[in-house]
């Protein structure tokens, strides 16, 4: 089985074409020929050696990929019916686990873990969706705001920040949203109520909208200590890369984890039909060739981009 992946950490060079043995579907597993993996920028902390402390005991190569769209091609035992052989699919993938990443043709998970394909969307576009959808999911779920309440989110023209602001408006939130000039229609585009300029700053510019703060905040650009000046005395920050604080004024500090949810199937299904009945936007960057995965890294080290790389492996 052909597969991308890595058996020394380092810059996006370190990635190589890896043939691996065809894995098998256990108990309450399927397996996916997979035709589209996302890149993420936790795809990146892997290749880095950023994701090794959770990884004890795991010997090279390691596999990145924590988005897979494709068919399955074998069920395990003990799975519920639900999946079919032949069924196309989205799945989230722990590449910390013994199975590896979706860079590869085959990739097993828990079927826990599988959904059906948005429909009408093609595999690139479906591969974009789990992963920074249900961060975003769980950011907004962890700050628990009532209908007609008000959060910011920054980083809103990027994957997560733009599923955040348009999983927010279907929740009935008013969202103040961040974005460079060129990025103000696509922000407003997700249904931003309001939008500032992003930057160092951009506390200043939310509190100028919201004198007393907004009652949550999704750091969608990892500004960290940058973004709680903008949040109101006993509010909440939604923090996707692990910092957990202190802030100040009894500000609530939520880190997010995708892995967190990983099998709660009903989010992933839930997020599934959002993307068929138009309230999330699947946004596709560019497709490249599996054995192009080291540029993708470059371009996503890089910047700028306005949804998520993919990886063809069809």
């Amino acid at each position: 089985m052909k597969a991308i992946g890595i058996y020394n950490f380092g810059g996006p060079e370190a990635l190589q074409v890896l043939d691996l043995p065809e894995p098998q579907a256990g108990p309450g597993e399927v397996r996916i020929r997979v035709h589209a993996a996302g890149v993420n920028p936790t795809d990146v902390m892997l290749r880095t050696g950023g994701h090794a402390v959770r990884m004890p005991g795991r010997r090279p190569p390691f596999v990145p990929g924590m988005d897979a769209a494709g068919v399955i091609d074998q069920l395990g035992p003990e799975t519920d019916g639900r999946l079919a052989i032949g069924q196309r699919v989205i799945a989230m993938v722990l590449f910390i686990s013994q199975h590896g990443g979706a860079y590869a043709e085959q990739v097993v998970v828990p079927a826990a873990s599988v959904v059906p394909a948005p429909a009408g969307a093609d595999f690139p576009a479906a591969a974009t969706l789990l992963m920074n959808a249900l961060t975003a999911r769980l950011a907004l779920d962890a700050l628990a705001l009532p209908r007609g309440a008000t959060v910011a989110v920054t980083g809103a023209a990027g994957a997560v920040g733009g599923y955040a602001v348009e999983l927010a408006k279907a929740d009935g939130l008013t969202v103040i949203a961040d974005a460079a000039a060129h990025d103000i229609d696509l922000v407003r585009g997700f249904g931003a109520d309001q939008v500032v300029e992003r930057g160092t700053d951009v506390a200043d510019r939310i509190r100028a909208l919201a004198p007393d703060g907004v009652p949550g905040l999704v750091d969608g650009s990892i500004q960290t200590t940058e973004t709680v000046p903008a949040i109101a005395d006993g509010g909440a920050l939604a923090q996707l890369r692990g910092w957990a604080g202190p802030a100040e004024r009894g500000i609530r500090v939520h880190p997010v984890m995708a892995p967190d949810g990983i099998t709660d199937t009903k989010a992933l299904d839930t997020l599934r039909r959002q993307a068929e009945d138009g309230t999330l936007t699947l946004r596709v960057a560019e497709v490249l060739p599996a054995d192009e995965a080291a540029r993708a890294h470059r371009m996503l080290e890089t910047g700028g981009l306005r949804g998520r790389l993919v990886l063809d492996l069809s």
